[in-house]
């Protein structure tokens, strides 16, 4: 698998609670690449949790610097990086994301509410109606997700190496074969 990917990123996308992260750090070690998680890089350059940057900076300030964060990631090769769940809202992010192969997490609604229960870290679930908030951001992004070169259906039984054999055998798939040129 390393020798026909080349080096080429792969890229997580998916809501809040969808495993990234979780999935991402099993496709690193499998690959041999080195894995990054854009919220753990913004916190860490910022010097704040993800909490305080949407408190101080609110959404645009915090998807400012999930941009400069990925621009700066997208140069490098062999990475495994974990996107944070609104990274394709932005079309700009899309150009950086296209340098690699972008795999959605898809993850029912369910699912996700059961994961993020009693989670208070997640600034857009600080609502009312946080469910209801889950549910109206998936609708607002499924668009976007769907513009993935490989979509993983997630199952609430999958485990994380399951989750990675699935995009380890769909990656060939999306591949464009090399071609002989004489």
């Amino acid at each position: 698998m390393v020798q026909l990917i080349k080096g080429i990123n792969l890229y997580l996308v998916g809501m809040m609670g969808a495993g990234k992260s979780t999935v991402g750090r099993v496709l690193a070690r499998e690959l041999g690449y080195r894995f990054f998680d854009t919220d753990d890089l913004i916190a860490q350059i910022a010097g704040k949790s993800i909490t305080e940057i949407f408190a101080e900076a609110g959404e645009d300030g915090f998807r400012d610097l999930e941009t400069q964060v990925l621009s700066q990631l997208c140069p490098y090769k062999n990475l495994v990086v974990a996107t944070g769940g609104g990274i394709v809202l932005r079309q700009k992010n899309w150009s950086y994301l296209h340098h690699g192969i972008v795999v959605w997490l898809d993850v029912p609604l369910d699912v996700l509410q059961a994961r993020l229960q009693g989670d208070g870290t997640r600034p857009l679930l600080q609502d009312p109606d946080p469910w209801g908030k889950l549910r109206s951001l998936l609708d607002q992004r499924l668009h976007l997700y769907a513009q993935a070169d490989v979509k993983i259906k997630v199952s609430a039984e999958a485990t994380p190496e399951h989750l990675a054999q699935q995009v380890l055998t769909a990656i060939p798939q999306v591949l464009k074969p090399a071609t002989d040129h004489i």
